[in-house]
């Protein structure tokens, strides 16, 4: 049986796919086919985009949106030199920060918030899993902060024992709060997605 190093390694049918369409990465088919499902983009959308370097999210949503709408896109890392668009707006630092959080609310508000974000892995399930709910807590809170009524948010999130009392938290949020596993999600990764629709 292959380690999950090589098979992490070895460019699977996603990741050439988004390779000759011009992506960054692979997950950009993970936010295609929850936006195909939930319908969380429109012409026209301010969208926030957390955690997003190199940039295949921001990519999709940009291509997308065409000359309408825009995207506010936030990373401690640069984005793919690649990923540029008249419509993007990209802060390079830290969501935790003053300063940041300033900088996005002062283009917000939002129509949808995604964070695709991961924590460095360590390999330790309970360590990486701890870090993601931290993530994702988070993004809960951009969401519920500057996302309009009506607005839309997804997040991506280490399955644990966690997950349902943050889709508990979202619901008071949210109209519909549900995971979701999209199939572009490797088959031994233990990632999934919280989705919020419609928010109140």
């Amino acid at each position: 049986m292959p380690s999950k190093q090589n098979s992490y390694s070895k460019p699977d049918f996603w990741s050439q796919k988004a390779f000759r369409e011009g992506y960054p990465a692979r997950s950009v088919y993970k936010l295609e086919e929850i936006d195909k499902k939930f319908g969380m983009l429109k012409k026209g959308y301010t969208v926030l985009d957390l955690g997003s370097a190199p940039g295949s999210w921001t990519t999709w949503l940009l291509r997308n949106l065409g000359q309408s709408g825009k995207v506010v896109s936030v990373d401690l890392n640069p984005l793919a030199k690649s990923v540029k668009g008249d419509n993007l707006v990209f802060f390079q630092g830290d969501l935790l920060s003053e300063e940041i959080r300033t900088q996005i609310t002062a283009n917000g508000p939002y129509d949808l918030v995604v964070c695709d974000a991961a924590p460095l892995t360590t390999g330790n399930r309970t360590i990486d899993t701890a870090r993601s709910k931290a993530l994702v807590d988070m993004a809960i809170w951009y969401a519920q902060a500057m996302l309009k009524k009506g607005g839309n948010f997804c997040v991506k999130i280490f399955q644990n024992g966690d997950q349902q009392k943050q889709l508990i938290k979202m619901r008071e949020t949210f109209t519909s709060a549900k995971g979701f596993k999209p199939e572009a999600c490797r088959t031994e990764s233990f990632e999934t997605y919280l989705i919020g629709l419609n928010k109140k």
